[in-house]
């Protein structure tokens, strides 16, 4: 056999990989649309029709309806105006600005989000073509883009996207194991000199994976949208809350481990040549710090589980770790409270340090989550139900159609 391409091979072994999904799914919708052009237009070259559909054809299905639909307003609100310009005045260099200035404004108006410079491009695009052609030339492109628009949306509709779950759970337990190693990390060095360059280092750590939880999101975004009018997907609801909530909550613990480091550093920088705190305190620390590293990773198990049984064994994990370092923190609290006694320094950092460590483990805290899920749901409902409302309203106007009054009540008579 012959030896294949290394980038064949690692393009067969990211076949799950949302870019090359992404790729290969644009690819082959860009060429249907330019076939459908040729069929059912009279353009020579429909080079518009592709280009609309790689626009138009997203990852998940809920883009492609929105995006789709955006693009078509702003290339048609483009084409009217280059129409009413090739009506009053011809093409110069002022002319060209008073173009550019109002396809831009019109493209807010219609409030087309990301294509408000379509709408600048495709009136310079028809009205460049030949002044004299306008009307022509603004019909074919106007063409071209609804065959390209529809072509993006049936290839998604016969050709389902995938369901982006897989991406953004790998995303929250990538956060979660490196959240957990720097747990550790920090609770491992507490009985030891630690210089203020290796306490800043720590912050450093912690501000980057602060930072990398915008990629985190990003993934889960795409995730939830993957979700949405998926026929795959029977309860997308719920998976989009515990993934978001779950998410939520590591950001948090992000945030408050930023914090710690940050309190440890002030502490390293008070405390040089000396450990930062005693044997027996620094032992306790370094127990209750393994403890929360354990809630984080069981954490993460619970909320991107989908078998029943491994959540139940992540929640039972969960619940014993908490308690494992409630029972800790308390006895640090204790043994910081006698050190604070013979020997007062830094007082204030040892109170913020146990502060922090409360809200770490008031965050995951499972009745907390229960509590959170179940409000998120309801949440997510009265949104949908509302939504739904509004759109039957502004139907309803639309079309001059009254809604239904309620039931009156008989007149009883007086006489």
């Amino acid at each position: 056999m012959p030896a294949v391409p290394e980038p064949l091979t690692d393009l067969a072994r990211r076949r799950d990989d949302p870019v090359v999904v992404q790729t290969l799914r644009s690819t082959a919708a860009a060429v249907l649309s330019y076939l459908a052009a040729l069929w059912l237009s009279n353009a020579q070259d429909p080079l518009l029709a592709p280009l609309t559909t790689l626009l138009t054809v997203q990852v998940t299905l809920y883009a492609t309806l929105t995006r789709g639909i955006r693009r078509v307003n702003a290339v048609v609100a483009g084409v009217l105006v280059a129409v009413g310009f090739s009506n009053l005045v011809g093409l110069s260099w002022w002319s060209l600005g008073v173009l550019i200035l109002a396809s831009l404004t019109v493209g807010h108006l219609v409030r087309v989000n990301e294509f408000v410079p379509e709408v600048a491009i495709s009136a310079m695009l028809v009205l460049g073509v030949s002044v004299t052609r306008v009307a022509e030339t603004a019909l074919d492109r106007v063409l071209e883009t609804l065959i390209g628009a529809v072509v993006g949306l049936l290839f998604n509709v016969l050709f389902v996207p995938p369901v982006w779950t897989r991406s953004a759970t790998e995303a929250i337990q990538d956060l979660a194991g490196r959240l957990r190693h720097l747990i550790r990390l920090v609770g491992e060095e507490l009985g030891d000199h630690t210089p203020v360059e290796d306490a800043a280092a720590r912050l450093q750590e912690a501000r980057r994976l602060d930072h990398d939880i915008v990629q985190v999101d990003a993934s889960l975004k795409q995730a939830e949208e993957s979700l949405k009018l998926n026929p795959r997907v029977k309860e997308g609801l719920l998976s989009r809350v515990v993934l978001r909530t779950g998410l939520d909550t590591l950001e948090i613990c992000v945030v408050v481990l930023r914090v710690t480091a940050r309190t440890l550093t002030d502490l390293a920088k008070s405390r040089t040549g000396e450990p930062l705190f005693p044997p027996r305190e620094a032992e306790a620390l370094e127990e209750l710090f393994a403890h929360l590293a354990g809630a984080v990773k069981a954490f993460a198990v619970l909320v991107t589980s989908d078998v029943t049984q491994d959540s139940d064994t992540a929640e039972e994990r969960l619940v014993e770790e908490l308690a494992a370092a409630r029972a800790a923190r308390d006895r640090i609290a204790e043994l910081l409270l006698t050190g604070v006694q013979h020997h007062p320094r830094q007082w204030q950092l040892h109170g913020a340090l146990l502060a922090e460590i409360d809200r770490m483990l008031e965050e995951l805290d499972v009745e907390k989550r229960s509590m959170r899920l179940a409000e998120e749901l309801d949440r997510y409902t009265r949104d949908e139900v509302s939504g739904r409302q509004r759109m039957l309203a502004k139907l309803t106007r639309a079309l001059h159609v009254p809604l239904p009054s309620g039931p009156r009540r008989r007149r009883e008579d007086t006489g």
